[in-house]
């Protein structure tokens, strides 16, 4: 991503001319969050929306619904749960990611210095203790992330009954 998302790279290339630069910057960031968590969104998804019956839908034109008022009244609540779910899977991944943060990430402090980067710095001063502080941090958000999901997929089971 560092190589494909710099100023010379395939895809850096093309936003270079507009002053854009995505290595090494929050927008680099971004970006690979957004790869690592989007296909927990996905795979959260998917299922309702195979499960999603088309009589539901079309009996609600046959009604009067406009595609809008369909979209928002009869597809979208019970798709909530399931995209709040993946959201926080996604989130919940993305705290946790090392690789692929740490290598695109600036370094800089208090613009684009994040916490994978600060436990791999920690660890070649060998302050195992700093890094075990800074990991411990990150293993409660994720677990109270997966709290989060838990209660989010119990919210969505009453759209199955």
């Amino acid at each position: 991503m560092a190589t494909v998302y710099s100023n010379n790279g395939w895809i850096g290339s093309l936003f270079d001319p507009f002053g854009i630069k995505i290595s090494f910057t929050r927008l680099g960031l971004a970006v690979a969050m957004i790869f690592i968590s989007l296909p927990f969104v996905v795979r959260t998804l998917q299922p309702v929306l195979q499960e999603m019956e088309k009589e539901v839908e079309e009996a609600a034109w046959c009604l009067g619904a406009s595609r809008w008022h369909t979209f928002w009244r009869v597809i979208l609540p019970p798709l909530v749960p399931a995209i709040l779910t993946g959201v926080a899977l996604g989130f919940s991944r993305a705290v946790g990611e090392y690789g692929s943060t740490v290598i695109i990430a600036g370094n800089i402090p208090y613009q684009d210095l994040i916490a994978p980067v600060l436990i791999f710095q920690r660890l070649e001063q060998y302050d195992y203790a700093g890094a075990t502080v800074i990991g411990t941090v990150l293993l409660m958000i994720s677990l109270l992330m997966l709290l989060v999901i838990n209660l989010l997929q119990a919210w969505g089971r009453r759209y199955d009954q």
